[in-house]
C-alpha cells in the first residue's frame, strides 16, 4: 500500500501552552519517572484523561501523569513493563507516543535561574517598601536623633538586601572586568556601591540625606527588567538535548535465538536487533529478515512510507509501521545519523547565539560614557571644592541618574508586551531577540509536510467510486493500521458508507491488505502488489476479483492560512522557498497549489541546513518554518525560526517561536508585530537617551542629589514601560 505520514493533530487551544501549577509539579516529577513518553498529538484536557486512563489500565503500571505543556507522560511501573508496549497501547487508543530518555532530559527541566531572580526581586521589593516608609518620616521633617535612627534602620534593611539582591549584577560586572571589557552591569554595580557607600558615610556623620532607598530601588527596577527578559527565554531548551532524548534508549538484541533488552548505546556493529511494529528503529543498519513499511517522515519529511525488505538500509528514529524486522547494526549511539543531526543542531544554535541585540549594541557605547562622565564630575568637583564628600555625592548622583534602568527595561518591556499580543493570536515567543530578528527577515523558507499541510492525507474523488467499490474499500481499510488506510476509512465513514461483509482479512506487511468478499478475492494496497501502473501522486489501489485496478488518490490537506500567508509574503517582497524531503513530482505539484515557485525536493536534513547557511552567506535574513526532525538543524541555522505546536519536541526546542493555533496567518501577524516592536525598542532608546542628555548636565552641575536622581531614574523607567505597553 502506498503510505502516508502519520497524521499529527495541531493544537487548537492556546491553553495547551499555559503552565498551571499542577503541571509545573508534574513537570518537576518527570525526571524521577522510570519511563517517559512523548505525546506530540495531545492538545486538551480530554487528551490528558484519555492518556492517563489508557496507561493506568495496562498491567504493571502504578501511576501515570501527563504534562500537557511539555506533551509528555511520566509513568511509574514495575520492571517488567516495556515502553514499547505502552506506546502500542496509546497508539491503539488514538494517541501518537514515543519513548524518551529521562536522563538526557533532566538537565533541561530545571529553571533555577528564573526562581533565583524571582526570589531576589521579591526580597528587593519588600526591602524597598520598608525603606521607603522610613524615608517618608525623614522627608516629613524628622530631625536629629530621630532622623539618624531612621537612617540606621534603613541601612540595616538596605545593605543586606542590596548585597543579596544585586548578586546577578555584581557577578556579571566582575566577569566583564576580568575580561577587560565593560557591560551594562558595571555602571549598575558601581552606582549601587556608591549610593550605599555615600549613604553610610552620611549616616555615620549624622548628615541630612541618605540614599538607601535609591540603592534598593535601583535593584528592584533592574531585577524586574532582568526577570522579564528571562521569562521570554524560559521555554527555550536545547534542541540538541531534545534530539538526543528521542533516540531509542533500549533495544531487543537477538542472541542465540533469544532476545534480551539492552541499552542501545551498548550495541556494536554486527549485532542483530528485533524491531516490532509500532516501534522506532534504535540504530543505523540493514534489514536481514522481514518485510515492513517505514515511516521516514520524522527524518526526511517524505509523505510516502517506504517498503523495507532484506538488504535495505534503515536509520535510527524511523518508525516501523506494519511488520517485525531484524536489523544488523551498522552504527549505534553517537555514531548514528540521528546523533549527527543533533550535532548539526548544536553547531547551528551556537552560531545563532552570536546575534548582537539592540540592547547589547547600546551597552557598548553607553557603559564607557557613563564612567567617564561620572569620573570627570568627581574630579572636577573635588578640585573645585576640595571636599571629597561633595565630590562623591555628585559622582553617585551622576551614576544613579544615568543608571541604565530605562535601557534595561527597553527591550524586555517591549518583548513582554509583544509576546502577550502574539500569544492571543496563537504564537508563543521563546527567545528574547526573536522579534528583533524577525523584523529583519527578507527570505521565508517552508517545510511542506506538517507545516504548510496538516500532515494528514485527504482522499480525493470518493464520489467516483461505485457503491460496491466504496463498501469493499471501507472494509479493507478498516482492517489495516496503515496511515493511508486510516485516512480512507475516515473519509468513507464521513460519507456515510457502510463496510462490505468480508472474511479472512489479512494484512501483508509492506504490501497491503487482502480478504474474501464471498467467493471474490479483494485487495487494497501498493500498485506493484496489484500489478498496476503507479500514479504520479500519492495513491492506494483497489482490486475486486478480476476487475481493473481502481486507484484512489490522496492529497495533502492544506493548513489553514497557508495560501494567504504565501501571497502576503510575496506581496511584501519577501522571497519564498519550500524545502521538502518528499519526491519531486509531489513537491512541484504542491508548490503550484500554494503559489511557491522556488521548490527543492528530496532534501535531507543536512542539505536543508546547508541551504539555509548558503542563503545566509548571500546576505539573506532567513525565516525557517518547519516541524520535523529533518528540519531541526535548518530551524537552528536560520536567522529566526517558527514551528507548529504539532511539531516534534526537538523542532519546537530549536525554534524561536511556536505556533499554538492551526492557522498560519499568525506568522504574518508576527512579522507586523516584529516591525512595530523594533520601532518601540528604538523609541525607548531615544527616550532613555533624551532623558540622559537632559538629566546628566543637571547632575554634573550639582543640582540633583542622589535621591532626586533616583526619582528621575524611576520616572524614565516608567515612561519606557508605558511606551512598551502601547503594543498590547
Amino acid at each position: 500500500m502506498t503510505a502516508f505520514a502519520d497524521p499529527q493533530h495541531p493544537s487548537a487551544c492556546p491553553a495547551c501552552d499555559a503552565v498551571p501549577l499542577a503541571e509545573q509539579v508534574a513537570g518537576a516529577a518527570l525526571k524521577d519517572a522510570r519511563l517517559m513518553l512523548a505525546l506530540p498529538g495531545i492538545h486538551c484536557a480530554a487528551c490528558i484523561s484519555g492518556v492517563e486512563r489508557t496507561l493506568e489500565a495496562q498491567p504493571g503500571v502504578r501511576a501515570a501523569r501527563v504534562n500537557l505543556t511539555l506533551r509528555r507522560a511520566s509513568v511509574e511501573a514495575g520492571p517488567e513493563v516495556e515502553a514499547e508496549a505502552l506506546c502500542a497501547a496509546l497508539t491503539q487508543a488514538g494517541y501518537e507516543a514515543h519513548e524518551l530518555d529521562p536522563g538526557i532530559l533532566a538537565a533541561t527541566e530545571v529553571d533555577a535561574r528564573g526562581r533565583a531572580l524571582l526570589m531576589r526581586l521579591a526580597v528587593a521589593v519588600f526591602a524597598m517598601m520598608n525603606v521607603m516608609l522610613l524615608s517618608v518620616a525623614v522627608w516629613s521633617g524628622a530631625d536629629g536623633v530621630t532622623r539618624d535612627m531612621m537612617h540606621w534602620i534603613s541601612a540595616a534593611i538596605a545593605i543586606p538586601a542590596v548585597l543579596f539582591c544585586g548578586q546577578p549584577f555584581y557577578s556579571s560586572a566582575l566577569s566583564a572586568l576580568r575580561g577587560r571589557r565593560l557591560n551594562m552591569d558595571v555602571p549598575i554595580s558601581l552606582a549601587i556601591a556608591l549610593a550605599i557607600g555615600t549613604s553610610l558615610y552620611e549616616t555615620m556623620l549624622s548628615g541630612e540625606h541618605a540614599y538607601f532607598d535609591a540603592a534598593i530601588a535601583l535593584c528592584a527596577f533592574l531585577l524586574a527588567g532582568r526577570y522579564l527578559d528571562h521569562r521570554t527565554r524560559a521555554n527555550a531548551r536545547s534542541a540538541a538535548q531534545e534530539l538526543a532524548a528521542l533516540e531509542v534508549p533500549r533495544a531487543l538484541r537477538l542472541t542465540g535465538g533469544t532476545t534480551e533488552t539492552v541499552a542501545a548505546a551498548d550495541l556494536r556493529p554486527g549485532d542483530l536487533v528485533r524491531v516490532l511494529p509500532g516501534g522506532r528503529i534504535p540504530v543505523d543498519g540493514q534489514v536481514t529478515d522481514g518485510h515492513t513499511e517505514l515511516d521516514r517522515s520524522i527524518m526526511t519529511g517524505e509523505t510516502l512510507p517506504a517498503a523495507a525488505a532484506p538488504g535495505d538500509a534503515v536509520h535510527a528514529g524511523e518508525a516501523n509501521l506494519t511488520g517485525p524486522i531484524t536489523v544488523e547494526v551498522r552504527a549505534a549511539g553517537r555514531n548514528t545519523e540521528l546523533a549527527r543531526i543533533g550535532d548539526l543542531v548544536a553547531v547551528a544554535e551556537a552560531g545563532r547565539s552570536n546575534y548582537t541585540s539592540l540592547a547589547d549594541a547600546a551597552a557598548k557605547l553607553y557603559a564607557p560614557g557613563v564612567h567617564i562622565v561620572s569620573a570627570l564630575a568627581a574630579i572636577g568637583w573635588f578640585l573645585y571644592t576640595m571636599d571629597l564628600r561633595v565630590a562623591l555625592n555628585i559622582a553617585a548622583a551622576v551614576l544613579i541618574i544615568t543608571c541604565p534602568c530605562a535601557l534595561g527595561l527597553a527591550v524586555p518591556a517591549v518583548t513582554t508586551a509583544a509576546s502577550a499580543r502574539l500569544f492571543r493570536k496563537g504564537l508563543l515567543i521563546k527567545n528574547g531577540t526573536a522579534l528583533e530578528r524577525l523584523a529583519e527577515v527578507d527570505t521565508a523558507v517552508f517545510d511542506k509536510t506538517g507545516t504548510l499541510t496538516d500532515g494528514a492525507a485527504e482522499p480525493l474523488d470518493l464520489n467516483a467510486l461505485s457503491l460496491t467499490e466504496a463498501q469493499v474499500a471501507f472494509a479493507l481499510a478498516q482492517g489495516s493500521s496503515h496511515p493511508l488506510a486510516k485516512a480512507l476509512a475516515g473519509g468513507l465513514q464521513a460519507a456515510g458508507t457502510s463496510p462490505a461483509p468480508l472474511t479472512d482479512i489479512r494484512e501483508i506487511a509492506g504490501f497491503g491488505v487482502e480478504a474474501q468478499w464471498g467467493d471474490t478475492p479483494v485487495r487494497l494496497g501498493r500498485a506493484g502488489w496489484l500489478e498496476a501502473e503507479p500514479a504520479a501522486e500519492t495513491a492506494t489501489y483497489l482490486r475486486i476479483g478480476r476487475e481493473p485496478v481502481r486507484p484512489i488518490r490522496f492529497a495533502d490537506q492544506l493548513r489553514d492560512g497557508a495560501k494567504d500567508l504565501v501571497r502576503t509574503l510575496s506581496d511584501r517582497g519577501v522571497r519564498v522557498l519550500m524545502l521538502s524531503g518528499d519526491v519531486a513530482p509531489a513537491v512541484e505539484a504542491f508548490g503550484a497549489r500554494v503559489g511557491i515557485d522556488e521548490c527543492v525536493a528530496e532534501a535531507r536534513p543536512d542539505a536543508k541546513a546547508a541551504m539555509i547557511e548558503a542563503l545566509a552567506l548571500d546576505g539573506a535574513k532567513v525565516l525557517m518554518v518547519g516541524d520535523g526532525m529533518n528540519d531541526t538543524a535548518a530551524l537552528a541555522a536560520a536567522h529566526v525560526s517558527i514551528s507548529p505546536a504539532s511539531a516534534l519536541e526537538a523542532a519546537r526546542a530549536a525554534s524561536d517561536m511556536v505556533l499554538t493555533g492551526r492557522s498560519l496567518a499568525a506568522v504574518a501577524d508576527a512579522m507586523d508585530t516584529a516591525q512595530t516592536a523594533r520601532g518601540r525598542i528604538k523609541e525607548n532608546f531615544t527616550i532613555a537617551t533624551a532623558y540622559n542628555l537632559l538629566a546628566v548636565p543637571l547632575a554634573v552641575a550639582g543640582l540633583c542629589s542622589p535621591l532626586i536622581a533616583a526619582l528621575a531614574m524611576s520616572t524614565s523607567s516608567l515612561t519606557v514601560s508605558l511606551n512598551a505597553l502601547r503594543l498590547r
